[in-house]
């Protein structure tokens, strides 16, 4: 193909998933890649093809995401396959893309007809009870041309046919809460299913449903774990066969003796029954499988990412304890999932595997601030031979792994950790000249892989483990740079959706716990309104705007309610103030807060307002815009009665109440030149350390760079003494910590009641190096990254960096030298999006581009130079720009 001509769309996606299976949205949206490397390229129009008879025709655009269905009305089960082709600014078309598809799942509950069953078996709430395995077996006389498994659980479900599991997922049917919606899942079980003989087979868990969730007891939704599911297969002669879950199934209890995700798992193997999920196998002992009444929870498709195997970890070292009686596994980072063994044992003789993130000084293993997670496995032999297993139904956080009933040294493989987490795929890239910097970026990536586990989860190990909404919204820009978290917040936005009560209050943690809904509280609740725009800004989704207007809308208008002269969280506020800024280093202790909760919480009830304004503008509800904006106005007005001098003083004057006075645009102009001076002199007083929280953490590099101090910022973030985030990473963190003081050379291990080791909001600051040191932000005025800002700030000693980012357009590159007397700036832009380009430029006259002078005919538009800096408007393709650089030029604004 000629260079000059545009190549086939790629990387074509169905609702951010690529070719999903089991939907029920009636409009599912569409988007793909456009392939045009020419510099300036741009889709001008497109035209899907389906094979149902949709055809959208030649339709003029640069849209390349988002595209919604509007062919024919979807049926349950039906397949539909479609391709795309484009057109460039010269009227080119480009080749067909490859096939796509996506597959409906059962759009209508009576489709299902399946009923619900289970065992006998049931715990009680401080009392675990066996994993109950269920099966049943039918003959098929013709071979199978399709066939699909329909299935869920109140609780956990592995699923087996002929011996083999349907699929790699785990923890399947995920964490909803339960009295609201059940999402179910659909599996292709085509070559699984042979002439003859034929057997279904299903181990349930107790999981979140009917096990242990944070510091509740068992049993919150249910009393055990059920299942509901239905196999529909079509013979190759056109007839077809259901099977589905219902009274003629068995039941009995087999080798996991105990298995709950906080807890652990416990599993005697000299209970198994080889065959049992095979035909042939001898059940007429088993009894049959009991009947339940349905729930009134909606049944819905899976909207979000599965739990899967990612990776796997070898242990670095193997230590005796000093009793010598345990070996300790290192496997050189802290991660979440659960270790496989594989060892000889003796028949009866059980194992015992604990997990921790830490060693105590002694070398002992550190599980104090599990609380009351017992966080353990148990396995007993049934035979002399090496066994290998691994638990089903749990997980754990940790990157030791200590060993109990082995005897001798164990050899490294004994122990392998299994690393899990919900399936979003890698986006975002970064590196820099500065290892420890890139040792914080791989330290943010992994508390995000360690805590994205199905709901975005404060921490992976203690007896907690909560979707926490003030952590998930600090840290939700930063978590979209790293990975397509597209799909993954939709859902847990329903999440939120589904605990909000009557009168409009977000909670604290979504899913809830049932009978635990209480208010969130300034920080946490606005996570509603805060995360779903974000998502609007980074993959333009504009569907979970419009599909959660109203719940964000009813919580605006509760915290109107409930505020006190546009004052929210005022000490006369009866409801709950919050938690401040959350682990601050200069808190009394944890529950105080030295910047004033009515504060923070005024602060983010301007914050919701204003972007309440701008949804409203981006789904042409222009009355409401124009009344959210007022209330935006008015809050900020109170915000400075209240909480600012004249002078330009804030309350309390911490570094939380400067940045977020600052950050939120809550200060007139005249104001905001003090607000700076103060924050400045704070940071001054304490060496260039922040003090800050959860809430004012997040802030406070962008801040400081967006007024023109990004050599304050580089200061503050190259920190390597206590607190900062470089002083976790030189003690030897593989994951962000929770505090600050977490563990210090001075005084050791953090207070134990809230002392995490994989806790991904202070890894908020990844937002900075992306954008400010790897040079790649979205701008608002272009969600989905139609629009970006290339802002590279050079400083702290760092001579190179280097991000890329997949977006919804395709994939942004920026990398940056200094060397030679030389800046030197290469981008990437892909089709159909347009840059900002900003840059020091001592000497503009001198600044080329690919070795040749600024010129609009090259695609460089709007060049300008001011204060020392030198801009320009970009599009797609790819740029080399360079330009005379003096040493000490990196720590300007």
């Amino acid at each position: 193909m000629k260079a000059s001509e545009p190549r086939a769309p790629s990387r074509l996606r169905c609702e951010s998933i690529e070719n999903p299976l089991g939907l029920d949205e009636p409009h599912p949206r569409l988007s793909w890649w456009v392939n045009d490397s020419r510099r300036g390229a741009r889709s001008t129009a497109y035209q899907i093809v389906a094979d149902n008879g949709w055809d959208t025709g030649k339709r003029d655009g640069g849209e390349n995401a988002g595209i919604e269905y509007r062919g024919p009305a979807l049926k349950s089960r039906e397949r539909v396959v479609w391709k795309v082709r484009t057109w460039d600014a010269a009227g080119k078309a480009s080749p067909w893309s490859a096939p796509a598809w996506w597959e409906m799942g059962l759009l209508r509950r009576e489709e299902w007809q399946a009923e619900w069953i289970g065992s006998a078996l049931v715990g009680g709430p401080r009392r675990q009870a066996p994993a109950p395995l269920l099966r049943r077996e039918f003959c098929l006389d013709r071979p199978v041309a399709r066939a699909r498994l329909y299935a869920t659980a109140l609780g956990l479900y592995e699923f087996r046919i002929n011996g083999r599991p349907v699929s790699r997922e785990v923890f399947r049917p995920g964490w909803t809460d339960y009295t609201r919606r059940i999402p179910y899942q659909v599996y292709d079980v085509t070559r699984l299913l042979r002439r003859g003989g034929n057997a279904l087979a299903a181990v349930l868990g107790d999981g979140w449903y009917c096990g242990y969730v944070a510091w509740f007891p068992r049993q919150n939704y249910g009393d055990r774990p059920k299942l509901l599911a239905r196999v529909e297969i079509d013979l190759t002669d056109g007839s077809a066969m259901r099977v589905v879950s219902d009274g003629s199934w068995k039941w009995s209890a087999g080798p996991i003796v105990e298995s709950d995700i906080l807890m652990g798992e416990r599993c005697d193997a000299r209970r198994e029954l080889p065959g049992w999920d095979r035909p042939g196998f001898r059940d007429r002992a088993w009894p049959t499988a009991r009947v339940f009444a349905p729930p009134s929870a909606a049944l819905v498709a899976q909207s979000s990412p599965p739990v899967r195997p990612i990776e796997e970890l070898r242990p670095i070292a193997v230590r005796a304890t000093r009793s010598a009686k345990r070996w300790i596994f290192d496997l050189g980072q802290n991660m979440v999932g659960r270790a496989r063994l594989r060892m000889r044992g003796a028949p009866g003789r059980t194992v015992r595997l604990r997990f921790g993130e830490m060693l105590q000084a002694n070398g002992e293993l550190y599980t104090e601030n599990l609380r009351t997670a017992r966080s353990t496995d148990h396995y007993t032999f049934r035979s002399d031979r090496v066994e290998t297993w691994e638990p089903k139904f749990t997980f754990h956080g940790f990157r030791y792994v200590e060993l109990d009933g082995h005897r001798g040294r164990p050899p490294r493989g004994t122990v392998t950790g299994v690393v899990l987490h919900s399936d979003t795929p890698p986006t975002g890239t970064f590196r820099c000249s500065d290892p420890l910097l890139n040792r914080l970026q791989n330290n943010i990536r992994w508390g995000q892989k360690g805590n994205f586990l199905e709901v975005p989860t404060d921490c992976p190990q203690r007896n907690e483990r909560l979707g926490w909404m003030g952590d998930a919204q600090v840290f939700v820009r930063t978590a979209a740079f790293n990975m397509d978290v597209a799909a993954f917040f939709a859902k847990w936005q329903q999440d939120i959706a589904d605990a909000q009560t009557a009168d409009g209050k977000f909670p604290k943690f979504a899913p809830v716990v049932v009978a635990k809904n209480e208010e969130g509280g300034p920080a946490w609740a606005d996570a509603g309104v805060i995360c779903p725009w974000t998502m609007y800004l980074c993959y333009g989704d504009r569907r979970i705007l419009e599909r959660h207007y109203a719940s964000m809308a009813r919580f605006v208008a509760w915290m109107k309610r409930n505020s006190l002269g546009g004052i929210r969280a005022a000490e006369d506020f009866q409801g709950f103030h919050g938690y401040g800024d959350w682990l601050a280093i200069d808190a009394p202790n944890r529950h105080d807060s030295p910047t004033p909760k009515a504060l923070i919480g005024t602060a983010y009830f301007a914050r919701c307002a204003d972007l309440m304004a701008r949804i409203a503008r981006v789904l042409g509800k222009r009355r409401d815009a124009r009344n959210y904006a007022r209330l935006a106005k008015r809050i900020k007005a109170a915000f400075n009665r209240e909480f600012v001098t004249p002078a330009g003083r804030v309350v309390g004057n911490t570094q939380t109440g400067n940045l977020l006075a600052l950050g939120f645009d809550l200060l007139p102009s005249g104001r905001r030149k003090a607000a700076l001076k103060h924050l400045l002199h704070k940071l001054g007083q304490s060496r260039w350390h922040l003090s800050t929280g959860f809430v004012g953490t997040p802030f406070l590099a962008p801040v400081l760079t967006r007024f023109g101090r990004a050599d304050a910022a580089w200061r503050v973030v190259k920190q390597e003494t206590y607190p900062g985030w470089l002083y976790t990473v030189k003690q030897g963190a593989t994951t962000m910590w929770e505090r600050w003081n977490s563990w210090t050379k001075e005084h050791g291990f953090g207070p134990v009641e809230m002392n995490s080791f994989n806790h991904y909001a202070y890894g908020a600051i990844g937002e900075w190096l992306y954008g400010t040191v790897g040079g790649i932000a979205p701008d608002p005025a272009g969600p989905g990254y139609a629009r970006l800002l290339v802002h590279p700030r050079p400083g702290g000693g760092v001579v190179w960096a280097e991000a890329s980012l997949d977006t919804v357009r395709g994939r942004v590159e920026s990398a940056w030298k200094i060397g030679g007397g030389r800046f030197v700036l290469s981008l990437r832009i892909p089709p159909g999006a347009v840059a900002e380009v900003v840059f020091p430029s001592r000497d503009p006259r001198r600044t080329r581009e690919s070795g040749r002078r600024i010129s609009a005919r090259r695609g460089i538009r709007r060049a300008r130079t001011s204060g020392g800096m030198f801009a320009c408007e970009i599009g797609a393709g790819a740029y080399r720009f360079e330009t005379p650089w003096r040493r000490g030029e990196e720590s300007g604004g």
